[in-house]
């Protein structure tokens, strides 16, 4: 790592989160005194990696404005788009005046607030000489079926399969090109996806299991347990 090279986070919030049945969208329920993206943003500084975080709101949000940390000099305010790579091309575009095609970005999932400084600084060291990038990922070690139609149609080789983590690092020119080819195809569904569609084959760097997406509403009591053992 040298003096010139620069971190960017990219922080894509503009989602709903239905599956959470709650009133408001999920980054905004409170988790253990604060809201969960203010939880997920202020781990994401104690890093102290990034020149700025760019966080990708729905032009219709109430909430964001609110937020104390929306006011903060490293957090940037992007407009958010209809699905999550549209999001997350808006963010980057919201940057490009500043950040260069051979800066690092790191975008990380708003309902992932337990990621740790020492993840990120552990996917950096692993990435900062890779050609590629890659993404914090965890070793399957569930038993994994293939199901159509409710029935079990074979059993997967689990030794091959990774849940994919965020954050996800990769140079910012490559990103902003790879999600501009690959605009409307629902394949898309994390920025490794739109690498990958590219030929390109992003590392694997192993995080830790805490590293919990909030989805549903059992996550948020987990999430507290887990911000309060760290």
């Amino acid at each position: 790592m040298t003096e010139s090279t620069k971190f960017w986070g990219i922080v894509p919030a503009a989602g709903v989160g239905k599956r959470m049945q709650a009133d408001r969208p999920k980054q905004y329920l409170e988790l253990a005194g604060k809201t969960v993206i203010e939880q997920t943003l202020s781990r994401l500084l104690q890093a102290d990696v990034f020149e700025a975080i760019a966080v990708a709101i729905s032009s219709d949000d109430p909430y964001w404005p609110q937020l104390p940390i929306a006011q903060h000099e490293k957090i940037l305010t992007a407009a958010g788009g209809k699905e999550r790579a549209d999001s997350v091309l808006s963010a980057l575009k919201s940057i490009s005046g500043k950040a260069s095609d051979s800066d690092w970005v790191l975008v990380h999932d708003a309902a992932r607030p337990c990621i740790t400084a020492s993840d990120i600084h552990h996917l950096i060291a692993c990435l900062i000489h890779d050609d590629v990038g890659g993404i914090l990922a965890l070793s399957s070690h569930d038993t994994l079926k293939n199901v159509q139609d409710g029935r079990i149609a074979g059993t997967l080789n689990r030794n091959h399969i990774w849940r994919a983590l965020t954050p996800q690092m990769f140079r910012y020119g490559t990103l902003k090109t790879a999600l501009e080819e690959a605009e409307g195809n629902p394949a898309i569904t994390d920025e490794a996806s739109a690498l990958e569609l590219k030929g390109l084959q992003p590392k694997i760097v192993e995080g830790r299991p805490d590293n919990i997406k909030i989805t549903r509403p059992e996550d948020l009591p987990l999430a507290q347990f887990y911000l309060e053992q760290q």
